[in-house]
């Protein structure tokens, strides 16, 4: 179970001052006691409802436009969006639109050739749009305010879906479905606070280099933190930055159950010690604020938490 260092206690609140951001957080706020700077944490990592209705307009006419001209069995939003998991500001997020297709387009080598099918289609209804590219599994669409990841993908025998990897020349087997299903149940059983520590752990990665991809940090928050009580955020993320360490060098399996290693893209030596370095230095910086909060010194405590957070979480006032 996670407990407080110095165990918190109760903290008077105090009216929060906040203004909007023009960087694409919820709000700017000061906060003056550690609950409510927890609090403004949440807010800003959430994306607004304006840009809430901005990627459901786009992914809509994403998924009109493919069916105009190819043969769609499903399509669907899936990834971090549809986890509720995606953070802001948006123009750095990635939502991924799932496009399932009739099997008369499958080739079993022919990884590469879809996607790059499914970018000429794209082309056509955003002809001015700067930039659409084709990574491993996806095509990317860049517009101005966020990154739309439209990800082909076939009908699994067995169940779940098969998407292309066309930089190993493979089909993955994958199933956002059950990951949304998955988080949701692990998330209540938290008490709705997984999804809000997970966006904290995110929003770190954010403000430290990127080193972890999205559903990696997703499944090894889920794995650390399974049969652990969430006892309040502070010792959360303190908790997870602290065990996280070890699951770095191990192999961490797709919680759906396809097998393979989500974090295998870290893949030598040098990148798994960057990444528990950094994470130990921020578990030390976690565990220095807790102590700072219990001696009294809040302000002290909010600058390590700006430490690990950035901007995401409020300055101090």
């Amino acid at each position: 179970m996670t407990t407080s260092r110095g165990d918190f206690m109760p903290l008077v609140w105090k009216q929060e001052r906040c203004e909007n951001s023009q960087k694409g957080y919820a709000s700017k706020c000061m906060a003056s006691t550690i609950t409510s700077g927890f609090d403004g944490l949440q807010r800003n990592l959430s994306i607004s409802g304006l840009q809430e209705s901005t990627i459901s307009t786009r992914q809509t006419n994403i998924r009109s436009a493919l069916e105009s001209e190819m043969t769609v069995k499903e399509s669907f939003v899936a990834g971090s969006y549809r986890r509720n998991t995606l953070i802001g500001p948006l123009a750095d997020a990635d939502v991924d639109v799932f496009i399932v297709l009739d099997p008369t387009y499958f080739d079993q080598n022919g990884q590469a050739a879809l996607l790059d099918r499914v970018k000429r289609v794209l082309k056509k209804t955003y002809p001015k749009t700067p930039e659409i590219s084709r990574n491993g599994q996806a095509v990317t669409i860049t517009f101005t305010d966020f990154r739309a990841d439209v990800v082909p993908a076939f009908y699994r025998q067995g169940g779940g879906y098969l998407i292309p990897d066309s930089t190993m020349q493979r089909w993955i087997s994958t199933d956002p479905k059950k990951h949304i299903d998955i988080l949701q149940a692990a998330n209540k059983v938290h008490n709705g606070n997984l999804v809000p520590l997970m966006k904290m752990i995110k929003g770190w990665n954010v403000k430290h280099s990127w080193l972890l991809r999205s559903f990696h940090l997703e499944a090894m928050v889920l794995t650390v933190l399974n049969n652990v009580a969430i006892s309040d955020f502070p010792s959360g993320v303190r908790y997870v930055f602290d065990k996280a360490r070890a699951t770095i060098p191990e192999q961490l399996p797709d919680p759906a159950g396809y097998g393979g290693n989500v974090g295998a893209y870290i893949n030598t030596q040098q990148k798994i010690e960057e990444v528990v370095t950094r994470l130990a230095t921020a578990y030390q910086k976690a565990v220095e604020a807790e102590q700072l909060a219990a001696m009294g010194r809040t302000q002290e405590a909010f600058g390590k938490w700006r430490v690990i957070f950035g901007d995401y979480f409020p300055a101090y006032g």
